[in-house]
């Protein structure tokens, strides 16, 4: 296989969830290499690691988002194309260790406090992976000081938040107007089912998207500015 091939088929296989040879899923790629496989030859071919990264599995991991926002796939879907990136991943992630490869940036991410809810914020937290940031997710019931916290280890970091209940959706408002008291230049992001643009604007965060491929446009149309 050329550079490209291998490439275009790593990428198809972070979409479609193959995560090795062995995966049985998904049925009409059965026997054949997954991203395991594909990304442990591409590197043996003399492939850069960020460039696996870039035309491989953050092609795919973009390709799955899209689908996710205009509900072609769901949540399963996700959740195998983002075990796939992973297989991928555990063989890049020494590069990064290194510093031979850069990500993009860092996300902080976190249910806020009194939420105890974690599947949205844990796919954002993959798909904006699969773009090539690196991650630090701190959980569930986050509090302000743990955000503030995080980010005087993470300088220039961004601030993603996440609830799913009404209820505290002021716990939202309350820890952006902190973070934003105490490092103003902070951009932070939320999201959640009962969260809206409206609403984003009134407590004063910096950006709203219904879904995880919106977080990932903003993030990148930030590292342009």
């Amino acid at each position: 296989m050329t550079k490209e091939e291998i490439l275009k088929q790593l990428a198809i296989c972070v979409e479609r969830g193959k995560v090795n040879k062995t995966a049985p899923f998904p049925p009409d790629l059965k026997e054949q290499d997954g991203a395991d496989e594909l990304t442990r030859l591409a590197l043996e071919q003399g492939v850069a690691a960020d460039e696996i990264l870039a035309e491989g599995l953050v092609t795919g991991m973009k390709i799955i988002g899209v689908k996710f926002r205009d509900n072609k796939v769901f949540v399963p879907e996700v959740l195998m194309a983002a075990k796939a990136m992973t297989a991928g991943m555990n063989h890049l992630r020494p590069y990064f260790q290194s510093g031979a490869v850069k990500h993009k940036g860092t996300f902080i991410i976190g249910t806020v406090m009194g939420d105890l809810h974690d599947i949205g914020k844990n796919l954002l937290g993959m798909i904006v992976e699969g773009a090539g940031w690196k991650i630090v997710d701190l959980g569930i019931d986050v509090s302000a000081e743990k955000f503030l916290a995080s980010l005087e280890e993470n300088p220039g970091g961004f601030v993603g938040l996440s609830c799913l209940l009404t209820t505290t959706m002021l716990n939202m408002e309350k820890i952006v107007r902190e973070i934003k008291a105490v490092k103003p230049d902070t951009k932070v992001l939320v999201g959640g089912a009962p969260v809206t643009d409206d609403f984003k604007s009134r407590i004063g965060a910096d950006w709203y998207s219904p879904d995880p491929q919106g977080a990932v446009d903003y993030l990148n149309s930030q590292m342009a500015i």
